[in-house]
C-alpha cells in the first residue's frame, strides 16, 4: 500500500524547497503527496523577496479537508510563519497517531527569515513535543534552544539531548553547519545516538535541502520503516539529490537539488 503523506508548509514559486520541494521528494520517496499551504512566497534562488502568510483558520480548515477523507500515514511540518499558524497546525493535528516530521524552518538559504522571532515559541511548545523526530540544522537548534550554534561534536550531541528534554520522540540534528570535509548528523532518541556520516559536496545547489530531507523521512516513516532506517534511506536520497544537482540549470543564485535523480537517464546525470 503507498503511504499518504501530509506536507505543512510554505510555498516556493522557484520549485527548490517549500511544498514542492515536498512533494518531489515525497514522489520520489514512493509515497503520495499531499499538501497543505501555510504561506506564499515570492522567491527564487538568490533570495525571498517577499512573504504572504496564510490566514490560520484556512491552514486548518486545509488540514481538516484532508483529515476527513484521506488516511494519513505520516506527516511533515515546514515553514509556519507566525505563532498563530503554529498554534493552529497544532490544534488541527490533534488526536492524529500517525508520525510527524517537524522541520523547524527559520530562515532561508539566503539569510532571509521565514519564521518570526515570537513564534519561536509556539513551535518549541506548541509543536515539539507533538513531533515523532525533529530535523533542526545547527542554527536552527541554537535558535529553539536560546544558546549559540554548536561548532563541534560535543556540542552538537549536547543540544540534541536539550531538544530531546523539551519533548520530541526523537532528534535528527544536521551537521551541514560544521566546518571541515565532512557533514555529519547526529539521530538521538530514548534509545541512544547514532551518528550518520557524511562527505560535504562541493556545490552551490542547496536549495531545499532541508525541506527535501525532513520530506524524504516522512515518506520513509509512512511507510513503517524503523527510524534509524528511516533517517539512513532519507540522507542517502539527499545525499544522492546533492550530487546530481549539477545536472539541472535552474537560477543562478543557489540552485535546488535534483530531487528526481535516480529517475534520470544516465547520460543527463553530472
Amino acid at each position: 500500500m503507498i503511504a499518504n503523506i501530509l506536507a505543512i508548509a510554505g510555498s516556493d514559486p522557484s520549485g527548490g524547497a517549500g511544498i514542492q520541494a515536498d512533494i518531489k521528494a515525497i514522489s520520489a520517496n514512493g509515497g503520495y503527496a499531499m499538501a497543505a499551504i501555510t504561506a506564499l512566497t515570492a522567491q527564487n534562488t538568490q533570495g525571498v523577496q517577499g512573504v504572504a502568510l496564510i490566514d490560520p483558520e484556512m491552514v486548518g480548515a486545509q488540514i481538516a479537508a484532508i483529515r476527513e477523507d484521506v488516511r494519513i500515514d505520516a506527516v511533515k511540518i515546514g515553514m509556519l510563519g507566525s505563532a498563530a499558524i503554529a498554534a493552529r497546525v497544532a490544534d488541527a493535528l490533534a488526536g492524529l497517531s500517525a508520525p510527524i516530521v517537524l522541520d523547524p524552518v527559520m530562515v532561508a538559504k539566503g539569510g532571509d527569515r521565514l519564521l518570526a522571532p515570537e513564534a519561536v515559541a509556539a513551535v518549541r511548545e506548541r509543536l515539539l513535543p507533538r513531533a515523532s523526530v525533529v530535523t533542526p540544522n545547527l542554527p536552527e537548534a541554537a535558535d529553539l534552544l536560546g544558546d549559540v550554534p554548536a561548532t563541534t561534536r560535543g556540542e552538537m550531541a549536547r543540544q540534541a539531548y536539550a531538544l530531546l528534554g523539551l519533548g520530541s520522540g526523537a532528534v535528527l540534528l544536521k551537521g551541514g553547519h560544521l566546518g571541515g570535509n565532512d557533514s555529519p548528523d547526529l539521530l538521538v532518541s530514548a534509545e541512544g545516538e547514532h551518528w550518520f556520516e557524511g562527505r560535504r559536496c562541493a556545490t552551490e545547489n542547496t536549495h531545499g535541502t532541508g525541506c527535501t530531507l525532513s520530506s524524504a523521512l516522512a515518506a520513509q516513516l509512512g511507510q513503517k520503516r524503523p527510524l534509524a532506517e528511516a533517517v539512513r534511506q532519507a540522507k542517502s536520497y539527499i545525499s544522492g539529490a546533492i550530487a546530481q544537482a549539477g545536472a539541472l540549470n535552474v537560477g543562478s543564485g543557489h540552485g535546488p537539488v535534483h530531487h528526481f535523480h535516480a529517475f534520470t537517464p544516465e547520460t543527463a546525470r553530472t
